[in-house]
């Protein structure tokens, strides 16, 4: 493709595992041939809460060892075969919250059910700290600090991860990157957000050495909260993010992930000229920023990988002109 994704010798092997739901579980409607869905939400009423439980993790610790075993076979002369605990992708709770109650109900519950929808948070807030617990206990993190995929987007690379103190055995959360976004609650006011959100999301991100914040929602219009955050590192700016505004509130403090459009390039044949200007103008806006720039969320490419070529040779030609 042309990036600069570095990539390194090794071979990861995750763990093969079965995770159980909530205690209730979303019915989708449609989704066919990855087209759009709806869902049933389960939790009705905030009064079959009881019903709920925290999720429970079984690791298939057998099974896991002969795909390591295999593919020590297969690729161990010239791979190092690393098994990996990949146990999440996001702490942000809130897609598992609208799965559970609906996205236009969490809504309306702001209003007119904010202490049953604070008790829900809690529990969800809970249940990720005992998922938290359990794999720190039984030694099934492992570290991010490296070519591994961090947040949404960008990569681990830091000499400020793992802690000092570590044992070189037991992987902690404060040894590794932590994420957290609210996608879902993109058109909440920064108020509702202050009160149901950022709470719950703070105790799981205090545990973790380093934290990335943020996919798709425009941070912007949150920062003031988002910032208060512990341990920030990594900040995604969307699309749909004002970028002089981030620009502003990141500075040289925060990695500025940035995130272009996919659309530009989800097309027959792309618009060289008017991409090379959206790159230029946000690099031009983002100066005085340690910036990243991710294509990501390409679920098209317009049926042609030359798009993709493309893009990076325009992107690396104007971050070498800076």
């Amino acid at each position: 493709m042309g990036d600069d994704r570095v990539i390194e010798p090794v071979f990861c092997i995750p763990y093969a595992y079965y995770e159980s739901d909530w205690g209730m579980h979303e019915v989708k409607i449609g989704g066919g041939q990855g087209g759009s869905y709806r869902w049933d939400a389960p939790l009705k009423d905030f009064h079959d809460m009881d019903t709920l439980h925290f999720p429970e993790i079984i690791v298939d610790h057998e099974k896991t060892e002969r795909m390591v075993l295999l593919a020590r076979d297969t690729f161990g002369d010239f791979l190092k075969v690393q098994r990996i605990g990949l146990w999440w992708w996001s702490l942000g709770m809130t897609w598992t919250l609208v799965n559970l109650r609906g996205l236009e109900q969490i809504m309306i519950d702001m209003f007119d059910y904010p202490d049953e929808l604070h008790r829900l948070m809690a529990f969800l807030r809970d249940g990720h700290m005992a998922k938290l617990d359990y794999l720190e206990k039984y030694g099934l993190l492992s570290l991010n600090n490296d070519g591994t995929y961090i947040g949404s987007g960008g990569f681990g690379y830091s000499h400020e991860l793992p802690q000092p103190n570590f044992d070189g055995k037991r992987v902690r959360t404060i040894d590794i990157w932590g994420f957290a976004e609210s996608q879902e609650t993109c058109y909440v006011s920064p108020e509702m957000f202050a009160e149901f959100i950022y709470p719950y999301q703070y105790p799981l991100l205090e545990r973790f050495g380093l934290n990335c914040y943020g996919c798709c929602e425009p941070i912007d219009r949150r920062w003031d909260v988002v910032k208060k955050f512990p341990h920030l590192r990594r900040i995604s700016v969307s699309p749909w993010a004002n970028l002089e505004a981030m620009a502003n509130n990141l500075g040289a403090g925060y990695i500025y992930s940035l995130k272009p459009n996919p659309a530009d390039i989800a097309v027959p044949q792309v618009d060289e000229a008017y991409i090379r200007n959206k790159i230029r103008d946000a690099f031009r806006i983002t100066r005085d920023c340690r910036v990243e720039i991710i294509m990501k969320d390409n679920h098209t490419i317009g049926n042609n990988p030359e798009n993709v070529k493309r893009w990076c040779r325009i992107a690396r030609e104007e971050a070498d002109s800076l």
